[in-house]
């Protein structure tokens, strides 16, 4: 278009050389020596203004041309503050959403049923896409900074976790279920075993705190063998009565110990203490991590299955047929959208149009000029065209006005 403007001034200007040498022949020569003239002027004063938009005629430093390039951060910020004024504002939001029921298309998309198989590619990739995404920014995360998170949150709210009264109820609630017993059965079954292991080493304490008169007559074996039968009797008889006095007395040493929990310092100092030490144990730490790196494959693979059959692709049916059938539960996630976006604009509205003049900033005066050149620039060669054409028009016109006068 640049071309086909800067021709039609060029023809223009070679229709006045040959008006003007041929002026006192044809009484059409004036007439066509006026046309040519007023188009000639009209040709290059639209050409010099759309050229001084963009750059300085002919190179030469014209005051109050090159407008655009000299201009490109005022611009930059002038289209910023006309999206936020037009745009972003929390009226305009609010009345643009109002209409907008966007739970229920997230249920219409979620319950549609899969596309035929030549367009089901298309499908899945459209419907489930963010789903391999999601999982491919999961397993793009920093890793230890994310495990270093998880753990640190964690720690966090098990310092702040109150454990008396949580250990209080539950070993109210396990004495109550009789779940305690099973328990002293393991605790006994251990100590029958570890009696039987350790029967040398008692045989051997024994022998060290007798005297030698008494070993001489074999005194030490047989208290040995009496500690040993005893205490095994003991741990037996306890095994097999469910009713044992001892049982009973291990059951309420617990409840004893709850009561402590909820209503003595001492006692929950002690379990705070425990706490501590336990948080402050690497295994815990290693634990966590492990936790989170768990969690996060889980999560990446369950995410990157796309089939029909997938736990994504269930969840996401689930909750649209959910949306679809509750209208209270559109209307009051419509709601939070709403007061979310409206929200976000209003926070960080000057955020948002700022990217746009610090963008345009950041370019250069040719990249800006050349950007705007090719948006509109077909546009201004017709300026130059239907200025050419108009200007030729009003010459015809005031050469008739001077004729007739």
């Amino acid at each position: 278009m640049r071309a086909v403007a800067t021709l039609l001034l060029a023809a223009m200007a070679g229709l006045f050389v040959v008006a003007t040498i041929n002026a006192g022949g044809h009484p059409a020569w004036p007439w066509v020596q006026a046309f040519a003239e007023a188009a000639l002027v009209g040709g290059l004063a639209d050409w010099f203004a759309v050229t001084a938009l963009f750059r300085h005629p002919l190179g030469l430093p014209i005051p109050h041309t090159a407008i655009i390039p000299r201009s490109k951060d005022r611009i930059g910020d002038t289209l910023a503050a006309f999206l936020k004024d037009n745009f972003l504002t929390p009226a305009v939001v609010t009345r643009r959403l109002e209409g907008i029921d966007m739970a229920g298309m997230a249920a219409e998309w979620a319950t549609r049923p899969p596309a035929p198989a030549a367009d089901a590619t298309v499908s899945a990739v459209r419907r489930r896409g963010f789903g391999p995404l999601l999982a491919r920014l999961i397993e793009a995360l920093d890793t230890p900074a994310m495990a270093a998170l998880v753990r640190d949150t964690a720690t966090d709210k098990l310092q702040a976790l109150p454990l008396s009264p949580i250990l209080a109820d539950a070993i109210d609630s396990t004495l109550a279920r009789g779940r305690h017993e099973p328990l002293i059965d393991a605790g006994l079954d251990w100590a029958l075993k570890t009696l039987d292991s350790q029967e040398p080493v008692i045989r051997g304490m024994v022998s060290d705190r007798t005297t030698w008169v008494l070993r001489l007559v074999n005194i030490d074996d047989r208290v040995a063998d009496q500690l040993i039968a005893g205490i095994g009797r003991l741990l037996r008889e306890m095994r097999h009565d469910p009713h044992h006095s001892l049982r009973a007395r291990i059951g309420e040493s617990l409840a004893t110990w709850a009561f402590d929990l909820r209503h003595f310092p001492e006692n929950q100092a002690q379990v705070e203490a425990w706490k501590a030490d336990l948080i402050a144990n690497p295994a815990l730490a290693a634990w966590l991590d492990g936790l989170w790196g768990e969690a996060r494959s889980g999560l990446a693979r369950a995410l990157a299955s796309t089939g029909p059959d997938s736990r994504l692709a269930a969840v996401v049916r689930a909750l649209g047929e959910r949306l679809a059938a509750d209208e209270r539960l559109r209307a009051a996630i419509n709601l939070h959208l709403r007061r979310a976006a409206v929200g976000l604009v209003h926070d960080y509205g000057d955020e948002i149009v700022s990217l746009v003049s610090d963008t345009i900033r950041g370019w250069s005066a040719a990249t800006v000029t050349d950007r705007l050149e090719t948006a509109v620039g077909r546009d201004l060669q017709f300026i130059r065209i239907n200025g050419t054409l108009i200007g030729g028009l009003i010459g015809l016109g005031i050469h008739a006005v001077t004729v007739s006068l």
